[in-house]
């Protein structure tokens, strides 16, 4: 599947670094990218290249030094504290490598939580988030708490929240690293189909290699630039 010319999330120039003086780093050096509606994108390269904090600006969650990033066709710097968290709640979903479910309450009720923050009645909002969970093959452990569940499960659980509200970007760091390689394959089978909506995309932090197949595109990072952007597996093979 080509990706639409319609570009969801576009950087440009952005960079960013931590801390000052001798303790400064640089994390991003002058990222250019686009990612498209309908497409699967891949970050891949070693650890510590830049990719987490990427996706992190792309989705709000951290400001940049420089550069522009819109999303959706919104500068989300642009944005006040709360206008910026109603954009972030109603139109991107985040699978963190941490999965931050909330301990006290059940997987149905994690995967409930971004629809409730948005106002959705509860009635509405667990039957949402069963059907996920039964999407994501957990439809058996919907009442068990996160401490109940293994690390693979936390890892569904932690998808299923993060496709709940139906958004229109989907943010994922490294989503199939506490799966095993047929749940991994059959989870980022769920990813692709969602990204394959025209109004949707789809971003994939990895060091999975097993998993690019599933890829549109594939940048490749390190040292806080992007060096290479290349077709992923998948389209390559129907080309």
């Amino acid at each position: 599947m080509n990706p639409s010319q319609d570009v969801a999330v576009k950087c440009s120039g952005v960079t960013k670094c931590y801390g000052v003086g001798d303790a400064k780093v640089i994390a991003l050096r002058g990222i250019d990218l686009d990612v498209y509606r309908g497409e699967l994108l891949i970050l891949a390269g070693p650890s510590g290249c830049g990719k987490t904090t990427l996706i992190s600006i792309i989705g709000g969650i951290l400001k940049r030094d420089a550069g522009i990033c819109t999303v959706l066709g919104k500068n989300l710097e642009d944005l006040n504290t709360g206008d910026r968290a109603r954009f972030r709640g109603r139109s991107i979903g985040f699978v963190f490598q941490a999965f931050n479910l909330l301990p006290t309450l059940t997987a149905a009720e994690n995967v409930a939580v971004p629809l409730l923050i948005s106002g959705e009645a509860r009635k509405s909002a667990d039957q949402r988030a069963r059907a996920v969970l039964d999407q994501v093959g957990l439809s058996e452990r919907e009442d068990a708490l996160p401490g109940q569940l293994s690390g693979g499960q936390q890892q569904r659980v932690a998808i299923a929240r993060a496709l709940v509200h139906n958004p229109e970007i989907i943010i994922c760091d490294e989503p199939t690293s506490s799966l095993d390689h047929a749940t991994g394959h059959a989870m980022m089978e769920i990813l692709r189909n969602v990204a394959q909506a025209p109004d949707r995309a789809l971003v994939v932090v990895t060091h999975d290699s097993r998993i690019y197949e599933f890829a549109d595109r594939i940048a490749h990072m390190d040292d806080g630039k992007i060096v290479d952007v290349s077709v992923g597996a998948e389209q390559a093979h129907a080309q």
